[in-house]
């Protein structure tokens, strides 16, 4: 009997030790005010002030970082992983698959969406659950239907952050509870939470305050854990996180007028930390960029240096010299400028001025590197777009003909 119940005390004390490692990976369900936290700070004019240990603003016109703190650091993610969980789950399988849940995945711990062994719900509600309360048991639900296993997910996680050229991110899991090789960046997330938010159904799903999936066709009412969702001017979503390794993180997407951001907050003590630090990446980025058209810019400054130079361009022994220059089509169309840079948009050209014909069409003779103060945005090629044949026998047969004629003119 004492060594039973010695066994037995030993027992609970495994399962209490195990509910607390569990509990720690708890979505954050601090209680806070949020429109105390909106009043508090939204009034940022210049740099803001960030508490947390990362931080970063992502231009989703311009592919750019606007502001950024330990930015390209590597960093744990928590729960902002099921943004690539639910990008693979999207593009891979069918929304209206049926999964049966397994054992592993309804003993993952950590935030929950509530599912049982043997419990049957949708792909596509499952998704609901992954990314409104951030079902960890819905992660691994939705890994196993898909993968075939935890690790084989994340082989399709993995796979895809290098198709999406995210060389700094490496996963795990589908849910971001810590492990040591489990990360990524404040860059490659918001680089990663703007390739999501490009796939309707994720746009839809996380853009979504409540909603009402169906597990054994019962009824379950799901609220966003995003607080800044439906309380904050423009805001459309994206992912909530927080584990101990990680500290309180959160993803947003905000649009407002022609300007598309993406804000990360990793690494925050607190939940009102991360949602002050949050508001205050968004209202500086308003306040203190615009989208501008940088090819109309571009182009300006191109054809003005291409009537100045055109003519100063020498092609020796050519049969017709209608050289005829155009700029590569720029890629960065438009993108988010700081208001104090907006005269700060140049181009600096290196050209060939001397060339022995004969010049194919479409061939370079030059690149025009489009800066931003100092920093280089893009470089585009210069091309000549008309063939510019070379001289053969005949035509300096005939160009001497024709001058020995003028020249005889003159004389009578």
């Amino acid at each position: 009997m004492k060594i039973k119940r010695i066994f037995l005390i030993f027992s609970i004390l495994i399962i209490i030790l195990s509910n607390s490692l569990v509990f720690a990976d708890l979505e954050d369900t601090e209680e806070i005010n949020v429109n105390e936290v909106i009043e508090t700070s939204k009034n940022v004019e210049n740099t803001p002030n960030i508490n947390s240990q990362v931080a970063l603003i992502y231009d989703r016109t311009g592919k750019r970082i606007l502001f950024e703190k330990n930015g390209k650091k590597q960093f744990k993610m928590a729960s902002t992983t099921k943004i690539m969980t639910a990008t693979v789950v999207l593009e891979n399988a069918k929304l209206d698959d049926v999964v049966t849940i397994e054992n592993k995945a309804a003993w993952t711990g950590g935030s929950r969406l509530g599912l049982k062994k043997d419990d049957k719900i949708t792909v596509h509600d499952l998704l609901y659950g992954l990314l409104l309360v951030s079902g960890n048991d819905a992660a691994v639900a939705l890994a196993i239907h898909l993968g075939g296993s935890v690790e084989g997910f994340a082989e399709m996680m993995n796979n895809k952050a290098k198709e999406l050229g995210l060389t700094n991110t490496h996963f795990v899991t589908p849910h971001g509870l810590d492990e040591d090789e489990h990360y990524t960046t404040a860059e490659e997330l918001a680089k990663m939470a703007d390739y999501a938010m490009g796939i309707p159904k994720f746009k839809e799903i996380v853009n979504t305050k409540t909603y009402t999936v169906r597990i054994n066709n019962n009824p379950k009412t799901l609220t966003n854990t995003n607080e800044l969702l439906g309380s904050l001017s423009g805001v459309y979503g994206i992912k909530t996180g927080f584990t101990n390794g990680a500290g309180r993180c959160l993803v947003t997407g905000c649009k407002r007028g022609n300007l598309d951001i993406i804000t990360v907050v990793l690494g925050a003590d607190t939940k009102k930390i991360r949602t002050s630090d949050s508001i205050k990446l968004i209202e500086y980025a308003f306040k203190n960029f615009q989208v501008v058209d940088v090819e109309e810019k571009v182009l300006q400054q191109f054809e003005e240096w291409n009537r100045i130079n055109s003519n100063r361009i020498i092609i020796n022994k050519c049969k017709n010299s209608n050289i005829k220059l155009e700029l590569d089509e720029i890629n960065n169309k438009k993108m988010a400028i700081k208001n104090t840079d907006l005269d700060n948009i140049t181009i600096e050209i290196n050209a060939i001025y001397y060339f022995e014909a004969p010049i194919e069409k479409n061939q370079i003779i030059g690149t025009a590197k489009v800066k931003l103060q100092e920093e280089v945005i893009e470089v585009l090629n210069i091309r000549n777009i008309n063939k510019i044949e070379k001289k053969q026998v005949e035509d300096y047969i005939m160009e001497f003909l024709a001058n020995w004629s003028n020249m005889v003119t003159e004389i009578i």
